[in-house]
């Protein structure tokens, strides 16, 4: 009996078991089903509010720099390559190092739609955190500076041209400088500082006509036709010719020859208004029967500056220029160095 009872108690229990897994099942794929339901809901839902955000606002990049907000961009990739480009531009032969100092910060936000790019002032406020090293040429003259220019090729050209033009008596060196202030970077092309150096240095560049012992003869008294050769002898001199006697009209712009100083500027016997220059090296140069003087003794003067006017004061037969060049006190045949 108690085989029997224990076979009809046990399937009792399976039987159970099965309507019990049954129901399990059932409530399983309800409440499985319900799930989804709300899950789909709530997508559809959230499709909704996405939508509905989207119409109104859109994603863009915030842009910081310091933690100071200087603009928004949509693209920040393309914004980076944008400022590396930008980098790249900067470098050219006068610019040492460049470096950006301070990163922009990218923080994406949902912003108005309304809201542009702005990425031109965000590249602004980038480039003022650009710290440039800018390098140039100093040319220098007895350890002063006096010009700077771009390139070591053209301060090299600038210092041998230098060196030509006065014979090697100028030698002027040149040193490498930078600096991250624009305000100290100031060069000049090479025209540009040439002539600035020749006039700091008061370099003579004037073509040389001749050479008196060692003093450039740059340029003519007057231009005109010789009216009395030096060593000649006439009825109104009581000796031969000492000077040379050019011919031009009264007023005519006399230049002296070669730079040097004024050493006598007055009227003196049969020279009329004589003026006297001393051009170093014992070389002496005289101008007689001027009509007009403009200079005075201890007056310096460079070739080419208009001395006095062409006239016929003292003992003079016409309108000419009176030349003499002297050397240690004594005349000399200013022919062998003018208007040969």
């Amino acid at each position: 009996m108690s085989r029997i009872y224990s076979i009809i108690n046990n399937s009792r229990v399976k039987k159970i078991k099965r309507r019990v897994n049954f129901i399990s099942i059932r409530k399983f794929k309800f409440y499985t089903k319900e799930t989804l339901k709300i899950f789909n809901i709530i997508l559809l839902a959230l499709g909704f509010i996405i939508a509905i955000v989207l119409i109104k606002y859109k994603p863009m990049y915030e842009v910081k720099i310091s933690g100071e907000e200087v603009g928004y961009i949509e693209n920040k990739k393309a914004l980076n390559e944008i400022i590396n480009e930008n980098i790249e531009n900067y470098k050219n032969k006068s610019i040492s190092k460049i470096e950006l100092t301070k990163s922009p910060e990218y923080e994406l936000k949902l912003v108005e739609r309304t809201k542009e790019n702005n990425e031109s002032e965000i590249l602004i406020a980038v480039q003022k955190e650009l710290e440039i090293t800018y390098k140039y040429y100093e040319i220098a003259f007895n350890e002063e500076s006096i010009e700077n220019v771009e390139t070591l090729e053209t301060a090299e050209q600038i210092i041998n041209e230098i060196k030509e033009t006065t014979d090697g008596e100028i030698i002027c060196t040149v040193n490498e400088k930078t600096t991250k202030n624009i305000e100290e970077f100031n060069t000049n092309t090479l025209e540009v500082a040439k002539t600035n150096i020749i006039e700091k240095l008061d370099i003579d560049t004037t073509e040389a006509i001749s050479n008196v012992n060692g003093i450039k003869i740059a340029t003519l008294p007057v231009s005109g036709n010789i009216s009395s050769r030096y060593g000649v002898s006439s009825s109104i001199r009581s000796s031969t010719h000492t000077g040379l006697d050019i011919a031009a009209a009264t007023g005519t712009p006399i230049k002296v020859i070669a730079n040097g100083t004024v050493t006598h500027a007055e009227k003196s016997g049969a020279y009329g208004y004589l003026v006297k220059v001393d051009h170093g090296n014992g070389v002496e140069t005289w101008y007689a029967h001027t009509s007009k003087m403009y200079v005075k003794p201890g007056q310096e003067v460079k070739s080419g500056d208009t001395i006095a006017l062409v006239g016929t004061t003292g003992n003079s037969t016409g309108p000419h220029l009176h030349l003499e060049i002297r050397i240690n006190g004594k005349h000399v045949n200013p022919q062998q160095y003018l208007y040969k």
